[in-house]
């Protein structure tokens, strides 16, 4: 599987971006899928993730409400949506697919994408 993740930029504070990871190589709808983000010097860390049903989202505290997660299983296509940027929102974002384990672990995930950077300006 291989995973292709694009849409990052430069943003101001209270702007949008929306990212996009596409897979190719399997039938990853077959399987539940992730975005996760390494803030400069941090570790990496969830921030949403799907089921393969998109009956089930999940997503990090601080992003609630303001971001939204996403898949379109016929393009083999994941989204993040991301309204009200922050400062504190700035880092690489990976996309991850096929999760073996707790949708919030990196350690669940079997593909990852390359990352995104996005940055947000005060």
């Amino acid at each position: 599987v291989q995973l292709q993740a694009s849409g990052g930029g430069l943003v101001q504070a209270g702007g949008s971006l929306r990212l996009s990871c596409a897979a190719s190589g399997s039938t990853v709808s077959m399987y539940g899928m992730a975005w996760f983000r390494q803030p400069p010097g941090r570790e990496r860390e969830f921030v949403a993730a799907i089921s393969r049903d998109t009956g089930s989202t999940y997503y990090l505290d601080s992003v609630k409400g303001r971001f939204t997660i996403s898949r379109d299983n016929t393009k083999e296509t994941m989204y993040l949506r991301m309204n009200s940027l922050k400062p504190e929102d700035t880092a690489t974002y990976y996309c991850a697919s096929t999760n073996l384990g707790s949708y919030y672990s990196v350690a669940s995930y079997l593909y990852w994408g390359q990352g995104t950077l996005v940055t947000v300006s005060s």
